[in-house]
C-alpha cells in the first residue's frame, strides 16, 4: 500500500483547492454521494467548495486531507457546534476519496484521521449522514457508527428516485 497520512487543514490555497474541487467532481460523477447527482463540473463544485473552504478560513471547520505519496486523494471537512451544550460534538461532512485510490482501504484510513482530529479537538461524539440505497452506511457501520434515524425520502436523487437520508454516530 502507498504512503497514506491524513491532516488537519485549516489554509486552503490555490493547488489544494484545484485538487480538493478536482475530486469532489471526479468523485461524484463516479457515482459518490457528496452533494450531487453526476453528471456534474467543477463549475457545479466550485460554489459548493468554496463555501465549504470559507467555512475553513473563518475556523468554523476544518479540512481532514488524505495524502498519498504526498498527493491529495481525498478529504473530509469537520464542524463542531456553536452550542454550549454541543461542543463536545461534530459533524462530518463530504467524506471522499478520489475514484482512481479507492478499493485499498483509503477510506478507513481517512476516516481514522477523521477522528484522531476529532479527538484533538475535544470531541467525544461525531455524527454524519449517508445517503440511501448505496451501501455506504454498512462502512460506517463497520466503523462504529450505529444509525439514530432516518429522513424518509430526504434525498431526491430525480424523478420517483428519493432516498432516506440515514443518520449515523460514532462515539468517539
Amino acid at each position: 500500500m502507498p504512503a497514506a497520512e491524513v491532516r488537519a487543514v485549516s489554509v486552503v490555497e490555490g493547488a489544494l483547492r484545484d485538487e480538493l474541487l478536482r475530486c469532489w467532481t471526479d468523485v461524484s460523477n463516479a457515482g459518490g454521494a457528496v452533494g450531487f447527482v453526476p453528471p456534474v463540473s467543477e463549475d457545479d463544485v466550485a460554489p459548493v467548495l468554496d463555501r465549504l473552504l470559507e467555512r475553513v478560513r473563518s475556523g468554523r471547520a476544518v479540512l481532514a486531507v488524505l495524502t498519498v505519496d504526498g498527493s491529495p486523494a481525498g478529504f473530509a471537512a469537520l464542524v463542531g457546534s456553536s452550542s454550549p451544550l454541543r461542543r463536545h460534538w461534530g459533524t462530518v461532512l463530504r467524506v471522499q476519496v478520489h475514484p482512481t485510490h479507492q478499493g485499498r482501504g483509503l477510506g478507513r484510513v481517512l476516516m481514522a484521521g477523521v477522528h484522531h482530529i476529532a479527538r484533538d479537538r475535544g470531541w467525544e461524539f461525531v455524527h454524519l449522514s449517508a445517503r440511501g440505497g448505496t451501501g455506504v452506511d454498512a462502512f460506517y457501520r463497520g466503523l462504529g457508527y450505529a444509525e439514530y434515524g432516518r429522513l424518509p425520502g430526504a434525498i431526491r436523487i430525480g424523478p420517483g428516485d428519493d432516498r432516506d437520508e440515514i443518520l449515523l454516530a460514532c462515539r468517539l
